[in-house]
């Protein structure tokens, strides 16, 4: 038996300024954890690089890497009355949420974003297990086009 699911076609990929935000969001969190170290560079004498060599290694690796494969991981298909969202590199999640169980949308936008001009779009459903499905990294045309195509769908049902 064919899964439905499986015919909505391949996962349109985020927008690639997504990946530049989460190096960004990265690399703040990077310098912040950088405090202790230079805490322990000081206080351990004669030992000079000790701590900050592998962090700089690590946190080199970590900001190279790390946004890109989350960038990789998720995708999302708007397709048959449903938006299907897929996301994780070890928890993998494949949401689908059918239009006739959307309450609100919302699309949001931090500083961050507004500067590379990209949005969530949040879809907020009826229950409340996974009563919220965030969608980051889309243009912010995108996301306010995607709002609307929901919100028509959600008006032809009612209808």
């Amino acid at each position: 038996m064919d899964d439905p699911i499986e015919d909505d076609g391949p996962l349109t990929p985020l927008d690639p300024a997504y990946r530049s935000v989460m190096r960004i969001v990265t690399a703040i969190w990077l310098a912040i954890l950088l405090v202790p170290v230079i805490a322990a560079e000081v206080v351990i004498p004669g030992w000079h690089g000790v701590v900050a060599v592998p962090y700089l290694l690590l946190a080199s690796a970590i900001l190279l890497r790390l946004p890109q494969r989350r960038w990789q991981a998720r995708g999302y298909v708007m397709a048959d009355e449903r938006l299907r969202v897929v996301r994780g590199l070890l928890f993998h999640s494949d949401t689908v949420v059918p239009f006739g169980r959307v309450q609100h949308i919302d699309v949001d936008q931090g500083p961050l974003e507004r500067a590379y001009e990209i949005a969530t779009l949040t879809v907020h459903t009826a229950g409340s297990h996974n009563a919220s499905v965030h969608l980051p990294g889309l243009k912010h045309a995108d996301a306010l086009a995607m709002r609307d195509a929901i919100r028509a769908a959600i008006r032809r049902d009612t209808l």
